[in-house]
């Protein structure tokens, strides 16, 4: 029995080492792959954190064309209060049409005008000197 015993003991042994290999393998490569993992991991936190920089400053700088677009809104509604109501433009229609601009006349149209009757006023002006002439006659 002592014999029988002894194959089977070597061959447990070699088992054990066979097996011990494969962890010392397996734990190999967990280890290696843990280190992949780990350097993925730092080299995405990295990204993350330039992404996350990069996001802040745009959006410290969105809220400050914000901020400046408010201040022109705000100085657009201030201009905005000192334009005319539509009742005072309702008035002022009122006020062009009893005047109706379109009748005015131009200074050059005004010359003409008074021109024209100045040269018919002497014309007449002479018709009846004229006539006054002849009759004494």
């Amino acid at each position: 029995m002592a014999q029988e015993t002894q194959p089977d003991i070597s061959y447990i042994i070699s088992d054990i080492i066979a097996r011990t290999r494969v962890l010392e393998s397996k734990y190999s490569l967990f280890g290696e792959r843990m280190l992949i993992i780990n350097k993925n991991m730092i080299d995405e936190y990295k990204k993350l954190s330039k992404e996350i920089k990069s996001i802040d400053t745009e959006l410290h700088e969105i809220k400050n064309d914000l901020h400046n677009v408010k201040e022109v809104l705000k100085k657009i509604v201030k201009e905005m209060e000192t334009f005319a109501r539509k009742e005072n433009l309702k008035i002022l229609e009122k006020y062009i049409n009893f005047w109706n601009p379109m009748n005015f006349v131009t200074k050059e149209e005004v010359i003409k005008i008074i021109q024209d009757e100045t040269n018919t006023n002497r014309s007449s002006n002479r018709n009846e000197k004229k006539g006054i002439n002849k009759r004494q006659d």
